[in-house]
């Protein structure tokens, strides 16, 4: 156990979110979505996995350590419904809910379609899957940079 940082987090996630750069991008998955075969093709090229929790509880636990790139407005992104592009599920209302926490102010999410969305997944740096059952439940993070002291 490491003081401060959220149990959820494990070494191979922490490793990963620590070697990323700025404007590197991060996928947060549901367990319906390809992840293993688009993981195979991102930056690490390897899975990476926060199971049994929700995808909001990874969000949550990803974004306690991983600032998100303010300057890129919206710098999170979200699959969009097929058919309904508009249309924001529960699962995506709850990741919108720990963006804005997060964030300290609103911060909306832009939709991707969906084969879109694969297509940036396999250009990220890393796929995290979650334990996520509900559809949609996929998210694209950027991120940003933590300034110097002054």
């Amino acid at each position: 156990m490491l003081k401060n940082i959220d149990p959820a987090l494990n070494a191979d996630v922490l490793h990963a979110l620590r070697s990323m750069g700025h404007g590197d991008t991060l996928v947060i998955s549901d367990t319906n979505f390809p992840s293993d075969a688009i993981a195979r093709k991102t930056t690490l090229g390897t899975l990476l996995r926060i199971d049994n929790v929700s995808a909001a509880r990874a969000v949550e636990a990803v974004l306690s350590v991983l600032p998100l790139d303010t300057p890129l407005q919206p710098s999170a992104g979200r699959m969009e419904v097929m058919g309904a592009p508009d249309e924001v599920l529960p699962v995506q209302q709850e990741v919108q809910a720990v963006i804005d926490r997060a964030e300290g102010k609103s911060a909306p999410m832009y939709g991707i379609e969906r084969f879109k969305f694969y297509e940036e997944a396999k250009k990220a740096y890393c796929v995290i899957t979650t334990g996520e059952t509900r559809f949609y439940g996929c998210f694209l993070f950027t991120k940003g940079v933590i300034p110097p002291k002054t």
